[in-house]
């Protein structure tokens, strides 16, 4: 290829010539120059066509890399880019930035669906230098069959950004990064890759290239191995400090004092959607806003949000790790962790948002006694299981036409969010395709990588210790410090003492107790608000009004023979519901987790509802708002918990002055329910459950109609009270109002 400027110097001076004129440009800055590693990647991507693998810190610069390198292939030559990011939320940003240094840039994604026909024929006229496209969009059937063959066949350049999803670690977060290593295996030899990140280890590293089927060492092979450019991590602007506190309570009342001393404007991390909803709510108030940031919130909210946080219009955003890669506040002025991520390496990625252009930002951890619970729930939800797996490939091999995901999840008996990662998960595979229609089966021959699920497994628990280990770093140790613990957790051997953490210099923090309270907001101090929050009892639990679908094949039929389709008749419905709390709330969880456990073999343990929580439902009863007292209690019946289940209705029949009618009655042969599955194989196994017998026939008649609590220990799907409550009215009874100890949620 030819350099495509004039060049009366060295080649390689030119380039970095060019490329600096460029840099101009893109920063908009005359003068600026490039960060130590930045031109080394741009020399190796552009004049020795490499495999380049960039791990440097938030900030340094990788977009600049990849849009300068796209832009000096495009003048050699080449043909146009593609850059797979998962930030869809900043691709528009992305796109501004290479416009600037004269790279026509599109993106194609779920955010702006009617621009894809116009950027489709610009790419096809070869007007465009750079595509950013999400992970999704390689499976997408119209854009794996039209563009990107097309693609593959004239591109100059991959860039794959957040690449530690590639790795087996970060599979189950964007299962189509797998996919990339099919794409590289596609590429011609003299197309180079670049792929970076902000936070990975040597493990990561490794994994990264196996991922993209890249053979060789690591380094500067010139044989075509990796070449891995690699700088410091550690971050000079931040102050660490952890502070363990006893309960929910007592983390809360240290936030409600004290969030006003953190500087500037920042994010609050929880580990559980409830848990931020609840601290935005503990927290706003009219002259410092806090704002809730999840997964609930849909993405027109997520954007207003995240501008707000960035123009300092609110103190801080209450968030999950929804608020993730990509978000870009330069003058961020805190983290605070109210419960720890699961892995050094996650903790510092989300601390890392902060003080990226500051000499100075706060980073607070306020671990909790329920994160191990938390972490080990999302580490087994986002595995394969081979029984899922091959129910998936046989229903989808059994089919002579496409399935969609609700008609294969009316045959297989996984729940959506997790049948949805596990056809990912064999589509990167190959077993599985995504066409028109639905999904189909290739019958490429597909075994469970069992020792490579349990080699991610054992990893995640050797992290989940490392942050324990963080957690427990003690101040006075020459050897030890929160900065310096991170970076070796990243294998970054270039870390000292920072010097500025609670281990290095004591704590920086107020302690607790200190605070001044919040009396001048009118709300009462920080231990009156609290109190107020972690005490509240009475969640609402909506009736379901819809039978799932695909009931026909389970064998599901009413009375009549039929299957029930479409709504549910309001005549069998169950009314609105009340539960004391969700299992996850704050302050809840830990008692509810205690009543609610199991032994050590996985059996429920039964006991008696402990008076603390019974004095808190008869709270729940006397809010509730209901438009008739109910008159009577029915239990449903529990083989697992029949003392907690029977003696919080026969409780609240006594204090409440209300007919016990008992429990209904269980069909023959019974068994505990299983576990978990998704609403058709739920309702299926509920269809027959329950049984009205004579004698609680009887009672009802005598009720005439007045309405009754329907009384369980937890509600989870909310099919066991949907299918208990329909044999209760259709004997006859009135309104069914359901009431339980725990919402799952």
């Amino acid at each position: 290829m030819t350099a495509g400027i004039d060049s009366p110097a060295s080649p390689a001076r030119s380039l970095r010539e060019e490329a600096r004129e460029a840099l101009e440009a893109l920063t908009g800055h005359a003068g600026a120059d490039f960060h130590e590693g930045q031109f080394e990647a741009i020399s190796a991507l552009v004049e020795d066509q490499r495999r380049v693998l960039v791990v440097q810190r938030t900030g340094w610069g990788k977009s600049a890399v990849y849009f300068l390198s796209a832009l000096l292939q495009r003048r050699r030559g080449a043909g146009p880019a593609l850059i797979v990011s998962p930030l869809i939320a900043l691709m528009r940003d992305q796109v501004a930035a290479a416009r600037r240094a004269g790279v026509r840039a599109e993106a194609i994604s779920s955010a702006n669906p009617t621009e894809w026909t116009e950027i489709e024929q610009a790419l096809a006229a070869d007007e465009i230098d750079v595509l950013l496209v999400s992970p999704e969009r390689l499976v997408n059937p119209r854009f794996r069959e039209e563009q990107l063959p097309r693609l593959v066949e004239r591109c100059g350049l991959l860039v794959i950004d957040e690449a530690h999803c590639i790795s087996d670690w970060g599979h189950d977060f964007r299962p189509d990064y797998r996919r990339l290593r099919d794409l590289v295996a596609e590429l011609g030899p003299e197309v180079p890759v670049l792929a970076t990140t902000a936070t990975a280890n040597s493990r990561v590293v490794a994994d990264v290239a196996e991922q993209l089927g890249v053979q060789g060492p690591l380094g500067a092979d010139p044989e075509g191995g990796v070449l891995t450019l690699r700088g410091p991590l550690t971050r000079a602007s931040l102050r660490l400090g952890s502070l363990s506190l006893d309960d929910d309570r007592a983390r809360l009342s240290y936030l409600v004092e004290h969030l006003d001393q953190l500087p500037g404007s920042g994010i609050i991390y929880t580990l559980t959607v409830s848990a931020a909803e609840d601290l935005a709510e503990l927290l706003d108030r009219p002259d410092r806003r806090v704002r809730a940031y999840t997964g609930r919130t849909d993405s027109e909210e997520r954007a207003e949000l995240e501008r707000a946080l960035k123009d300092n219009e609110v103190k801080a955003l209450a968030a999950t790790s929804a608020l993730g890669m990509g978000f870009d506040k330069p003058d961020l002025g805190f983290v605070v962790h109210l419960g720890a991520p699961s892995s050094p390496v996650a903790y510092y990625q989300q601390v890392g948002r902060a003080g990226r252009a500051t000499e100075t930002a706060d980073v607070l951890l306020l671990p909790g006694r329920e994160d191990r619970a938390i972490w080990e729930y999302f580490a087994t939800a986002s595995m394969p299981s081979q029984e899922s797996a091959s129910a998936v490939l046989s229903a989808l091999a059994s089919s002579e036409r496409p399935l969609s995901t609700p008609a294969l999840e009316a045959r297989v008996d996984v729940r959506r969010t997790a049948l949805e990662l596990l056809l990912k998960v064999l589509a990167v595979d190959g077993a599985v395709q995504n066409v028109k229609g639905g999904w189909i089966a290739t019958g490429t021959p597909w075994a469970y990588d069992g020792p490579r699920y349990e080699k991610v497994a054992r990893a995640r628990r050797e992290e989940q210790q490392a942050m324990l280990e963080y957690e427990r770093l003690e101040s006075g140790d020459p050897q030890q410090c929160r900065m310096l613990f991170l970076a070796r957790q990243l294998d970054d051997d270039t870390a000292a003492p920072c010097g500025r953490c609670d281990v290095c210099a004591g704590p920086w923090y107020p302690a607790p107790g200190t605070g001044s309270g919040v009396a001048s907001t009118g709300k009462g101090s920080a231990a009156e608000q609290v109190s107020a929050l972690l005490e509240r009892v009475g969640v609402p639990v909506a009736p379901r009004a819809q039978w799932p679908q695909g009931l026909d094949r389970l064998g599901v039929t009413d009375e009549s023979g039929r299957t029930p389709r479409g709504n549910i008749p309001v005549s069998q419905r169950a009314e609105e519901g009340r539960a004391l709390a969700r299992s996850s709330d704050l302050g809840w969880a830990g008692l509810l987790r205690l009543v609610l456990r199991t032994d050590e073999e996985g059996r429920a343990v039964d006991s008696e509802v402990p008076d603390a929580l019974g004095r808190r439902i008869v709270e729940v009863l006397a809010a509730w708002d209901w438009e008739q007292r109910p008159a009577a209690v029915v239990a449903i019946p529990s083989l697992t918990r029949p003392h907690l289940v029977g003696s919080l209705a026969a409780g609240i029949a006594s204090v409440g002055r209300l007919t016990d009618l008992g429990q209904l009655g269980l069909a023959p042969g019974a068994e505990p329910l299983r576990a978990g599955g998704n609403s058709a194989f739920r309702l299926a196994d509920l269809w027959d459950r329950f049984v009205v017998t004579e004698d609680l026939q009887r009672r009802l008649e005598e009720q005439d109609g007045a309405p009754l609590l329907l009384v369980d220990d937890t509600i989870s799907s909310r099919w066991t009270i949907t299918i208990a409550a329909r044999a209760l009215r259709r004997a006859g009874s009135g309104p069914v109002l359901p009431l339980a100890l725990a919402l799952e949620a």
